[in-house]
């Protein structure tokens, strides 16, 4: 068997997944919104009500709905890392994915695409390690002579493949591990988001906003408490998912795999 295969797989799993991972973030759209919360979010109130307790002060009483927006970006850009989860739809597209990244380049977490199967991502330093199940090899196999997709199963399934960041194949993976490239797409730009009612992401209150453009509408949800991070992105319309962010500024938990599992594809020509 050739082992260029291996490469030509992960290229189409991770163009994808770049591709997916700003969706509806830089300033979402050129035109007004009706106010209305196209999403939904756990906590939160079914009537639209405040969650604000009587007594306390409202979150960001003299900010508009732009301006709460440019402060969420840029504390968003300010942190050392984050936890993204994503369920997100573009065309045919569907990718799934749970990945922690921090400014030093550093990832760990899981994807899938269109419900086949599943990769696992590991990248530390200057070395990309990447573990696919069968599911996810066949998938991407698809189109091939099956004895080379199946050799490839037998080489790769429940292994992490190793490369260099700096091989082709893994530029736009590195891109994607890179926090600050991530964040650069949360740009200043011209936004009407308008304020909506309080709320909660995963027990931490939150303010609404919300934006359409002519093809899909944006709820984002920014916390009111410590820094105005970003929580929690719903787009539904011709672009669809949530995209939730946690656990800022927390370690990566990036490992290098054991010897034993690993398949080195610089070795191999790859």
């Amino acid at each position: 068997m050739t082992v260029t295969t291996a490469p030509r797989i992960r290229r189409g799993a991770l163009a994808a997944l770049c591709t997916v991972a700003v969706l509806a973030l830089p300033a979402c759209g050129p035109t007004g919104s009706d106010g209305k919360d196209p999403g939904s979010t756990s906590g939160g109130s079914a009537s639209g009500k405040s969650d604000r307790p009587s007594g306390k002060p409202q979150p960001f009483a003299d900010l508009s709905g732009p301006e709460i927006v440019d402060k969420s970006f840029a504390a968003t850009r300010g942190a050392s890392s984050l936890r993204l989860k994503a369920d997100t739809k573009e065309g045919k597209e569907t990718v799934v994915f749970d990945m922690a990244l921090n400014t030093k380049g550093d990832c760990a977490g899981t994807m899938s695409m269109n419900g086949e199967g599943s990769a696992t991502v590991s990248k530390l330093g200057p070395t990309v390690y990447m573990r696919f199940d069968e599911a996810m090899l066949r998938a991407q196999g698809k189109g091939q002579p099956k004895g080379e997709t199946d050799a490839v199963v037998k080489m790769l399934a429940g292994r992490w493949v190793k490369t260099d960041a700096t091989a082709p194949d893994a530029k736009d993976f590195v891109g994607f591990c890179d926090l600050d490239q991530l964040v650069a797409e949360f740009e200043d730009g011209d936004t009407v988001a308008r304020k909506g009612p309080l709320t909660t992401v995963d027990g931490q209150q939150a303010i609404t906003l919300t934006e359409s453009d002519s093809e899909s509408d944006y709820t984002m949800y920014v916390a009111t408490e410590g820094k105005p991070y970003l929580l929690k992105v719903v787009s539904r319309g011709k672009d669809t998912g949530t995209m939730i962010f946690t656990d800022y500024n927390k370690p990566v938990p990036a490992e290098a795999p054991a010897d034993k599992d690993i398949v080195d594809l610089d070795e191999l020509g790859g």
